[in-house]
């Protein structure tokens, strides 16, 4: 039942929003199909599916290998923001030589500022213990707040007819493309490379063995010698540095430059994949790609049935909503109990 619940609740949010879609006036059967149909039923919509799933991968495998240790990284947005900034600040700086390593150190870049983002909720909580729930969640606003001073500011493109954006990158800053003719770039190839990585980690290493040791046991952990401060700053750079992988990438292989908004959601959003995944890196991988055919069906209800956007969030909180309904009668059941009669207890 612990992997046939997240199927459970994938059917009961195909219920849910059937009745959502009869509520709002528009036909379910159209609906539904260009929500989970259409988007698979050329190249292009797979290509942009695999797109939208490298992000949501990245982030939710670095989020998973956290809760197995009880250490909640929700600020994965946050990091994935940092990412995007660092790696296009070296992108803008050094790109336009032609030189091979500029692609390099941007990725790289963008893997320090996801793991600087995070090693402060990380210092936090070993220092001061404070909880990393509130310090990773409060931290991703304050990035979202500093990537729009900078494109509003000293990073707006001069040449942008005052649109906030930043200069395009150079061409030896972009990630190659896996297939002529899509978006799709070789950033999918690394979310791809992170699910075996994931896998071994946990699976097959003394690191994976403490990680999972901290969050299942924790007496036995401190018997064993295995420092917990330790594991929160393993957890957190690694969920880090993936965010800001994944951030970087969305920027290098997308459009080639920072606006206000980079992200529809996909570090939240890698929340629900990560358990929807049920914290294993396979798992996560299928749920990735279930959560980014949401996205491009939610772009086609809008454009096709003039839907609002919110649809996809509303879709996306009936799968989290199903998902914990059915993970809490996994170990509980519900039992009806015959009505006890009041009466009045004497003595012999």
């Amino acid at each position: 039942m612990v992997w046939l619940s997240p199927v459970l609740a994938a059917l009961l949010s195909v219920i849910g929003v059937t009745l959502l879609f009869a509520a709002l006036g528009r036909d379910p059967v159209e609906a539904l199909a260009t929500l989970f149909v259409t988007p698979l039923a050329s190249i292009d919509g797979l290509t942009e599916l695999g797109l939208k799933a490298t992000p949501l991968l990245l982030c939710a495998i670095g989020i998973a290998i956290g809760v197995r240790a009880d250490v909640w990284n929700i600020g994965a947005e946050g990091q994935f923001t940092l990412g995007a900034i660092v790696g296009s600040a070296v992108a803008l700086g050094w790109g336009g030589g032609g030189h091979w390593w500029v692609i390099l150190a941007t990725l790289f870049a963008g893997i320090a500022g996801g793991m600087a983002w995070a090693a402060v909720p990380a210092l936090l909580r070993t220092r001061f213990n404070a909880h990393e729930i509130l310090t990773t969640l409060m931290l991703s606003y304050v990035a979202i707040q500093l990537l729009g001073y900078l494109v509003h500011g000293p990073w707006k493109d001069p040449e942008g007819y005052s649109f906030p954006q930043t200069r395009q990158f150079a061409p030896d800053a972009m990630l190659p493309l896996l297939l002529e003719g899509t978006r799709l770039h070789i950033g999918a190839l690394f979310a791809l490379a992170a699910v075996p990585l994931g896998s071994v980690l946990l699976g097959r290493t003394l690191v994976g063995f403490r990680i999972r040791t901290v969050g299942a046991a924790p007496a036995a952990a401190r018997y064993a010698g295995f420092s917990r401060n330790a594991t929160v700053w393993v957890c957190l750079l690694l969920s880090g540095g993936l965010a800001g992988l994944a951030g970087i990438c969305e920027i290098a292989g997308g459009n080639g430059q920072l606006t206000p908004l980079i992200s529809p959601g996909y570090g939240f959003a890698a929340i629900i994949v990560a358990f929807l995944g049920r914290l294993n890196p396979v798992g996560i991988l299928f749920a990735s790609l279930l959560m980014a055919l949401l996205y491009l069906g939610g772009e086609g209800l809008q454009v096709s049935m003039q839907m609002p956007i919110a649809v996809t969030g509303t879709v996306q909180g009936m799968l989290l909503f199903f998902l914990l309904a059915a993970d809490v009668l996994i170990n509980y059941r519900v039992r009806l109990l015959p009505a006890r009669r009041a009466g009045v207890v004497t003595d012999g």
